[in-house]
């Protein structure tokens, strides 16, 4: 099977540049994406065992942890490198693209695009995802579809110190203008979405209760920043536990949302079924004291 199309940056960033395995365990602000994710994640997600396609999967950090739960996984992956390390998250894996899923129309309970939308610089092919997407759950299916927040990089190099130099805040102030990073330097190429862009695109593909959630909440940077500028782990530590309180505590307040590094919305094909979600707030806490902590 010929390889998915895909912008070379991209392909050399994942495949050459950086280990994708690791970012959600080896650094303080990676682990509070992840407890963050599961957690807002476990919040609507049916009962196991449902059918999860998740797309966009990597090398299984979500896949593992969602097979552990009773879930029956499919991942996706237009890197061959990612799809060979997720063969260990127990799941069933395949190389894919987002734009053209092989599955059956309305086979799958979940789908997750937790990296594609961020990936795909123009608007026809996000739709495209999303529009596959809808094709392939069931009537009252969710979806859930992560964004890079359009201000995450302004905070991360704040944070780090970085803004005072020419080069940085021209750099910065591009891709708060274009909401496009062009993966020349650092960071691979990449849209930068607003929460209420985010989910916009989600309604307009036919999702309904379409909503969005920060991720990692207001004090991510501050957390990445001690990490990188003491060289000390903070994965364990009061102030990992003080920036997962700020990403709870900031949910309820929309105008916080722009201060997460990630969004994440979801939504639900309409039709019958999703009455067996949970409802909003019911999901077990995750961290040290939940089903997701270390």
């Amino acid at each position: 099977m010929p390889l998915p199309e895909l912008a070379p940056e991209i392909l050399r960033f994942y495949s050459e540049t950086i280990d994708e395995a690791d970012r959600l365990t080896t650094t303080a602000d990676g682990r509070l994406e992840m407890v963050r994710t599961q957690e807002l994640l476990r919040r609507y997600l049916p009962v196991p065992p449902a059918r999860i396609l998740d797309v966009g999967g990597g090398p299984g950090a979500h896949a593992r942890w969602l097979v552990q739960d009773g879930y029956s996984v499919h991942l996706v992956d237009p890197i061959p490198r990612h799809v060979e390390q997720a063969k260990a998250a127990g799941a069933t894996v395949e190389v894919g693209d987002a734009r053209k899923l092989t599955a059956k129309d309305g086979e799958a309970d979940v789908v997750l695009l937790l990296g594609p939308l961020y990936h795909l610089i123009d608007g026809a092919d996000r739709r495209q995802a999303l529009a596959e997407a809808y094709r392939v759950l069931k009537p009252g299916g969710l979806l859930a579809a992560a964004g890079i927040n359009r201000y995450s990089s302004l905070f991360e190099h704040a944070a780090f110190a970085h803004l005072h130099k020419d080069q940085m805040r021209t750099s910065i102030g591009g891709i708060l203008a274009s909401q496009i990073h062009d993966g020349k330097k650092a960071f691979t190429a990449a849209y930068f979405h607003s929460g209420e862009q985010l989910r916009e695109e989600v309604a307009a593909a036919g999702f309904g209760a379409a909503e969005v959630l920060g991720v990692e909440g207001p004090a991510w940077s501050m957390l990445a920043a001690a990490e990188r500028n003491t060289g000390d782990d903070f994965r364990d530590s009061p102030l990992f536990e003080s920036a997962l309180t700020a990403a709870r505590m900031a949910e309820p307040y929309p105008e916080l949302l722009a201060a997460s590094s990630h969004l994440l919305a979801v939504g639900r094909r309409p039709g019958p079924g999703h009455g067996q979600w949970p409802k909003h707030g019911q999901g077990e806490p995750v961290g040290p004291a939940g089903r997701g902590g270390r």
